[in-house]
């Protein structure tokens, strides 16, 4: 089969042929059926394995990556970060070209200044969006690797469009066996984890679980190297099964689960700003209950369930899939302290379930065409139910020293569809165009429509050398899951009375999007690439933080763009080698159009006739990291620098001032014992923020920006696991 000439860059494969062999035996156990050896009488290798690795290739044809840019993470990278299994994933997603970051409680990260719209497949199925929160669904250890796709996206990809997480997972193996381990660390940190995987006949399995228990589980609103209320406990598991019908058949069962309990951090030494009967007088200051003693919790809860058929039959590749997700998020304020120092207590639960289906399927027509098209359907319910206490006002000054309770629940059943249809086409061996067309609908709480042309381009200038250049039109609706209207006028003369009584259903984001990109191979250890994007955006989408509650609230500009330039460079020899990435980029935009009552007229009159920075637009962000190792022993360090995030000076225009810069720096050393009486044995050692840099992601101030929020200082990690 021909090879496809275009840009696929590794800047994050650090020397995994050279660690090849140096994994463990858990870790070769569990790289799934294609890394299996031969059995030890030297009979060939069982069916199954055979199976399994033509199979995992037919499913990764399914999705083309023409005219896009690919960096690349496999179990070797994750190894070399500081806390390896154990490294949040969007820690993991941190270290590539275009990606900065936010809240890391909340797992929030940005890809080429975009929000949010980042998209998660695993195994080639597109996981269903779960309410935002602090937690994060997907657990590291059972990542075998990840491709992340970004630029102009051929028609496949669609709806979540600023990066696509592509996550091929662990799988069992003829050889069963699994790995148990623990990390501990400052801030009462543990967590204890297992893997077990293996091959009974054509049937194979990969389980995992973890547990997390820690007093850090939220940023810290004071720069202090430990914060207030700041407890989480987290439990996550996962498993992936198959059942091999027939050589070219396979049967897969995926699931999930995640559960999360957060306390929120409290900021000592406010003063209330709402007087309650025998408990506070704002006038005077003077409150019973201290803002240190707030006793605000957030439970999240995510489960999804995933029954896939793979075919292989001949030039013709599908996959079908049914998938059901349940997600929620339960805010449970202090039902006094909130009203004392913010007028409103709201406990507030939001759920949403959503099933679907979803099907992908390739033909190669001859030597120069592969089309490849698909179906995507999914139904979700959401429910909002509110009970918020409040104080009665007059004139915009508080009446009442005694709350009282509004009820205001809502729910939404929404539907989305969609359809594509592509070509790749290789012109001439040096030269592949894929082109394509998509169409997506959603029916929530708004009915919008869009067909998307979509046209990618690679060409192979010479030896070590690959352009790219390609143009997609986009279609985002907003996440329905976030996008609940609540009724305002049962607010009005009360203490969550909006000072704008309008707010308008968010729209869909419509997007034109240019992105060009070159990569170049001086030798066999030095790869540099660059890659160049501009997106003109109607209706474009935000999301922002407006109340206690880390529930985010979307709304849309009516126009804005977004630019960026990324340089990413590595380098590799036998024993050692390193990454570098930095990225530059611009959003900005103009006229609030949904969401209004969630902002202040004053705030929406400006942005209405100026473009502004979005909130969460950083100018600069840099990433590089290096590794070295001897033995069984390996040293390693990554750093993360970013110029700081957008906040708003007092008296100037919203989102015109910038954060300080910061650096944080992390150093691991690890080493491996094999074959002791227990098995395979690993200890780790982790600094992260080796310096102990203080530093702010967040002030409070800005466009839909909550509470202050300040990175975790340094801290000391040691682990140990064993493989069977």
């Amino acid at each position: 089969m021909q090879h496809t000439p275009q840009l696929r860059t590794l800047p994050l494969l650090l020397a995994a042929a050279f660690y090849a062999h140096h994994a463990s035996a858990a870790d070769d156990a569990a790289a799934g059926p294609a890394a299996a050896p031969a059995n030890a009488d030297g009979s060939p290798m069982q069916q199954v394995e055979v199976t399994a690795a033509h199979l995992k290739s037919a499913r990764i044809d399914l999705s083309p990556n023409v005219g896009t840019t690919v960096y690349s993470i496999d179990r070797h990278m994750i190894e070399q970060l500081g806390r390896g299994d154990n490294t949040p994933f969007n820690e993991v997603l941190l270290r590539l070209p275009g990606v900065s970051q936010d809240s890391k409680g909340s797992g929030s990260i940005h890809v080429r200044d975009d929000h949010a719209n980042v998209q998660y497949r695993v195994n080639g199925v597109q996981l269903p969006e779960s309410i935002s929160g602090f937690g994060q669904s997907i657990d590291t250890r059972f990542v075998q690797q990840t491709d992340f796709i970004t630029g102009a996206l051929p028609a496949q990809f669609g709806l979540r469009t600023s990066g696509i997480v592509d996550i091929q997972t662990k799988e069992g193996t003829v050889k069963s066996g699994g790995r148990v381990g623990v990390l501990v660390g400052g801030n009462d940190y543990v967590e204890p984890s297992a893997e077990f995987f293996g091959t009974q006949g054509a049937f194979n399995y990969y389980l995992s679980g973890s547990y997390l228990s820690n007093a850090q589980g939220i940023e810290n609103p004071l720069p202090a190297r430990s914060a207030l209320h700041d407890r989480t406990k987290q439990a996550k598991s996962f498993g992936a099964l198959s059942w091999f019908l027939d050589d070219q058949t396979r049967l897969g069962l995926m699931f999930g689960t995640y559960n999360g309990r957060f306390q929120i951090p409290n900021n000592p030494g406010q003063a209330p700003g709402f007087s309650l009967t025998g408990q506070s007088d704002a006038a005077a200051g003077t409150s019973k209950l201290p803002s240190s003693q707030l006793n605000e919790n957030q439970r999240e809860v995510n489960r999804f369930l995933v029954l896939s058929l793979q075919k292989s039959v001949g030039d013709l590749n599908y996959q079908v899939s049914a998938f059901h997700q349940y997600s929620e998020l339960h805010y449970m304020p202090d039902a006094l302290g909130d009203l004392i120092y913010n007028g409103v207590a709201s406990d507030t639960l939001r759920s949403n379930s959503a099933s679907g289906a979803q099907f992908d399927a390739s033909y190669k027509l001859n030597a120069g065409h592969t089309v490849r098209a698909g179906l995507a359907y999914s139904r979700q319910n959401t429910h909002s139910d509110n009970a918020v206490a409040v104080f009665d006002t007059a004139d915009g000054a508080q009446a009442s020293t005694d709350p009282r309770t509004i009820i205001d629940n809502s729910s939404k059943t929404g539907k989305l569809s969609s359809f594509y249809l592509q070509d790749e086409w290789h012109i001439a061996a040096p030269l592949t165009l894929n082109y394509g067309v998509r169409f997506d609908k959603v029916s929530a709480f708004v009915d919008e429509q869009q067909w998307s042309p979509r046209v990618n381009l690679a060409y192979q200038v010479a030896k070590g050398t690959a352009l790219h250049a390609g143009y997609s039109r986009y279609f985002t609706p907003p996440p329905q899951e976030l996008a609940a209207q609540s009724s305002i006028d049962k607010y009005a003369g009360t203490s969550n009375a909006p000072e704008v009584p309008v707010s308008d259903n968010v729209k869909a984001e419509r997007t034109n999007y240019y992105d060009i990109g070159v990569s170049h191979q001086f030798n066999e250890q030095l790869t540099v690439t660059a890659d160049a994007y501009y997106k003109k955006i109607r209706n474009m989408l935000d999301e922002g933080q407006f109340g206690q509650a880390l529930i985010l609230s979307p709304f849309n500009y009516d126009r804005g763009y977004a630019k960026g330039l990324e340089l990413s460079a590595v380098y590799n020899q036998s024993n050692w080698g390193g990454f570098l990435n930095l990225t530059t980029q611009q959003a900005k935009g103009q006229n609030i159009v949904s969401g209004q009552s969630l902002f202040g007229p004053d705030e929406l009159a400006y942005i209405a006739n100026h473009y502004i920075y979005v909130d969460h637009d950083q100018t600069y962000t840099v990433s590089g990291g290096a590794h070295y190792h001897w033995g069984e022993t390996k040293l390693s360090g990554d750093f993360l620098y970013g110029s700081g995030l957008r906040m708003t000076p007092d008296g100037a225009a919203p989102n015109s001032g910038t954060l300080p810069h910061y650096t944080t720096v992390n150093l691991s050393l690890t080493h491996s014992w094999k074959n002791t009486p227990i098995g395979n044995v690993e200890g780790r050692l982790a600094l992260v923020n080796a310096f102990d840099k203080s530093y702010l992601l967040r002030d409070g101030s800005g466009v839909g920006v909550g509470a202050p929020q300040y990175g975790a200082r340094r801290t000391l990690y040691a682990g140990l696991s064993v493989g069977f």
